[in-house]
């Protein structure tokens, strides 16, 4: 099929991100083209006033030195939901908490790092002590006076507002009002620490925190069904990725959709599913716009999301669409 951007060859001086952007463009070659369309396609959902733009991201990213990309973000208006994994919320709040994550290597043995001590997330180590009991000690301190039925962006809010890290993501998103939903948050240190939490308030005869989870999905239907469109930009697979798509099939799907990743849909996995499969089940519009890019986000996403920030500045966001009331 043919389409109307002529390949051209690119200037060797480049300044700006802009001109990178454009180079993209021109040079059209594999997935420079696609990340070109997927930067248009995605201010083109930024800059409509009707779209809700979801944010889907995993937690492998927020180990690495994009979660204050992420935080500040969210802080100039570009998401209105964000939906991540258990990960996401251990790695933040363990950096909050001071915990240090280096630099290590792919290559690295194992057996020796356990021996030292020492978690690997790909290149990234981070010793056990600067995770779990950091993670633990954030939230049964921030939860302390929480009782009763709790859902889990609330749980999230209030953790968030206890700390100071300005490069916190949950911290951002609590102090400018926008949910985040973590439907598979037992699956890390967080999950288990509200478990311990609940088993010393027992211990001590005090009544537990009950996690409602179906709260947090009859919000995100609620917000979902008071929007008049909706757009995704989607970092990375799993259940984030398919929590965003799975709820836009009840808006007769997205309108504007960006997908980057490293999976491939070979094996079936949702992980590596392009737009396209999402169309036979109503979670994409076929007349929506959208791009798969092939890419390492944390290549991608700087260029991305830095050339929306010096175009855009602030994004001003519909505050109408939550169940709840919030200032912006």
């Amino acid at each position: 099929m043919e389409n109307n951007h002529s390949v051209l060859d690119v200037e060797p001086t480049i300044r700006t991100i802009d001109e990178l952007i454009n180079a993209f463009g021109q040079s059209g070659g594999f997935m420079a083209g696609h990340l070109y369309d997927g930067v248009n396609i995605m201010m083109q959902m930024l800059s409509d006033p009707d779209a809700t733009i979801m944010l889907s991201f995993t937690a492998d990213l927020v180990a690495t030195g994009l979660r204050g990309l992420f935080a500040k973000f969210i802080e100039r208006g570009f998401a209105d939901i964000v939906i991540t994994t258990a990960g996401t919320l251990d790695h933040d709040i363990a950096k909050s908490m001071g915990g240090i994550y280096f630099r290590g290597t792919f290559d690295a043995n194992d057996s020796d790092l356990l021996r030292e001590g020492i978690n690997r997330i790909g290149n990234v180590f981070v010793r056990k002590e600067h995770y779990g009991p950091l993670i633990e000690k954030a939230v049964h301190g921030s939860l302390d006076d929480v009782e009763g039925v709790m859902g889990v962006r609330e749980l999230i809010w209030r953790i968030g507002n206890r700390l100071s890290d300005d490069a916190s993501i949950i911290r951002a998103a609590s102090r400018t009002c926008v949910p985040i939903y973590v439907p598979g948050f037992v699956d890390g240190a967080f999950g288990t620490a509200m478990l311990t939490l609940n088993d010393m308030r027992r211990a001590r005869n005090r009544p537990g925190i009950l996690v409602d989870v179906i709260k947090d999905e009859r919000e995100l239907m609620d917000i979902v069904y008071s929007s008049k469109k909706l757009g995704a930009i989607i970092i990375g697979g799993g259940i984030s990725k398919h929590h965003v798509i799975w709820w836009s099939q009840f808006k007769e799907g997205l309108d504007y959709v960006v997908y980057v990743t490293t999976a491939t849909e070979w094996d079936g996995s949702l992980s590596g599913a392009r737009p396209k499969e999402a169309i036979s089940w109503g979670k994409v519009k076929p007349s929506a716009k959208s791009t798969f890019i092939f890419s390492d986000a944390t290549i991608a996403l700087p260029i991305m999301m830095s050339y929306a920030v010096n175009k855009l500045g602030y994004r001003h966001r519909n505050l109408g669409i939550y169940p709840w009331s919030c200032s912006q």
